[in-house]
């Protein structure tokens, strides 16, 4: 049983691009084991099909331990295995109008203010704040600092999750700013032990109660 997205505080991610040979499903078990409340499937560099299977086997391990799948940028690919939400850009979802099926969860990404406000008018789950800090993971992105932070502290009244660049050396920061809910990518996958590292930040969370 998964909890609800409110009570949700480590969001992490079977980035396909830090996998470096890894097994995807084992690394979304590993995961879970760590302590992940939300598990993000994120493939550019893969072709739909291949995307739908790997999401398939990777459902049924977060099913098991009653963690949020969220599948990157496919809202078909969700609905089609049963995955319980999808994720989206600002530019797919306003501009390109990559939709969310009927009655799909979805969350958005925003990068100001501005964005966040009309993120929040399309009544997404949730929104993703950021890149708080300079990523690999979006390299083009200019880093929003911890100010965009403390605006969605004091605005936002939806989930919300800090995103980009976050690891244990600044997570302290990032919660003195005002986060409760983070989204952690290269500080876990980078690790040569996923679940270890998982369990390492989720510790660090607990002091932060959620909004």
């Amino acid at each position: 049983m998964m909890k609800p997205l409110a009570a949700c505080s480590l969001y992490t991610f079977v980035d396909t691009g830090y996998l470096r040979g890894r097994d995807p499903v084992t690394v979304a078990a590993e995961l879970c084991e760590g302590g992940a409340d939300i598990v993000q499937l994120r493939a550019k560099d893969l072709a739909p099909k291949e995307i739908a299977i790997i999401a398939a086997k990777i459902l049924n391990v977060t099913e098991q331990a009653g963690v949020w799948l969220v599948i990157n940028d496919h809202p078909q690919i969700a609905r089609d295995i049963g995955a319980p939400m999808v994720h989206l850009g600002q530019e797919d979802f306003f501009e390109v109008v990559i939709s969310p099926t009927p009655g799909q969860a979805f969350g958005l990404s925003s990068h100001a203010p501005e964005q966040a406000v009309r993120a929040i008018t399309a009544s997404p789950a949730y929104i993703a704040i950021g890149p708080v800090y300079a990523t690999p993971t979006k390299a083009s992105a200019k880093a929003v600092t911890l100010e965009y932070v403390r605006w969605a502290t004091a605005s936002v009244r939806i989930p919300w999750f800090a995103i980009g660049g976050i690891n244990l050396q600044n997570l302290d920061d990032v919660l003195a700013a005002g986060a409760t809910r983070i989204c952690v990518v290269s500080a876990i996958l980078n690790s040569p032990d996923i679940r270890r590292a998982c369990q390492e930040i989720r510790r660090r969370l607990s002091s932060a109660p959620l909004q």
